[in-house]
């Protein structure tokens, strides 16, 4: 409930998610289950900033008087600023699997140099961002900033869901590209092999620096630069992540049709020209 209602969650480029099933939430419309299934489809594909582009995601709703608006805004600038080099990276990453899915051979080694060095990017992405938070902070009154990590805990869990559940990600691609009970066998059979590529992934790395983050945002006292687990936290997840997600999409590939091949690039480069800090967020 609380990452609804914000449009701004919803696409990237206007149009993140190709016909994206509705996600079951209990209670929920059929607006907020749209909104919802657009915020799994753009998790899936974002990674890039790790934390803090959930906390940069975390920003909107949260009660700001009018003074507060625009310093928010310029702090949330600063935050998408911080994150551009691995932005960069990811739309590179994207680029190249949009490249490879059209032509219909992917280079693997081109792939993973690209997720390493969306890696890379990632790791510094929590220092770089330090002062920011920290006025971030300044700015928020004790509400807010409760709020602010309500939120950010609901984003940890909706990018838990969006990446880590095979059968999720395979029933919207499915949706989306009208695959064939076929293809979708032969998918579950050819990805076992390109996903032996893909890192183990340890949640609680995250989970455990969000939860000191979360601890010491709260506080009436908040110093970014203190909370070390920030850079290896965010290059465990985005690299996971990354890695994920192009190994998926590299088992997909070869099942498909020329045109679902077509269709399936063209959203990837729609992730890949998806720019927040153009639309503020």
């Amino acid at each position: 409930t609380l990452l609804l209602g914000t449009g701004a969650l919803l696409g990237c480029g206007g149009s993140a998610a190709i016909n994206a099933p509705p996600v079951s939430v209990a209670g929920a419309s059929a607006e907020e289950e749209d909104a919802t299934a657009g915020l799994v489809e753009h998790h899936r594909h974002h990674h890039h900033g790790g934390v803090t582009l959930l906390i940069a995601m975390s920003l909107d709703t949260l009660g700001l008087s009018p003074e507060q608006k625009p310093a928010v805004e310029q702090i949330r600038s600063v935050l998408y600023a911080r994150m551009e080099p691995a932005r960069a990276a990811e739309q590179s990453l994207l680029g190249a699997l949009a490249d490879g899915v059209a032509a219909g051979v992917i280079d693997p080694t081109k792939v993973d140099a690209a997720v390493a060095q969306l890696t890379s990017a990632a790791a510094s992405v929590h220092d770089a961002s330090s002062d920011a938070l920290n006025q971030l902070h300044s700015v928020l009154t004790p509400p807010q900033r409760a709020a602010l990590i309500d939120k950010l805990e609901a984003h940890w869990s909706v990018w838990q869901r969006a990446n880590t559940d095979e059968i999720d990600h395979l029933t919207q691609l499915t949706a989306d590209l009208s695959l064939t009970p076929d293809q979708v066998d032969k998918i579950r059979v050819s990805e076992a092999e390109p996903m032996k590529a893909v890192p183990r992934f340890d949640p609680q790395e995250v989970a455990a620096h969000i939860r000191a983050f979360g601890d010491a945002f709260r506080a009436q006292t908040f110093d970014a630069k203190a909370l070390t687990t920030g850079g290896p936290a965010t290059a465990h997840m985005v690299g996971w992540g990354a890695a994920h997600m192009a190994h998926f999409i590299e088992s997909v590939g070869p099942v498909l049709t020329p045109e679902q091949r077509a269709e399936l690039a063209q959203a990837l480069r729609q992730h890949a020209n998806h720019n927040p800090s153009a639309n503020g967020g």
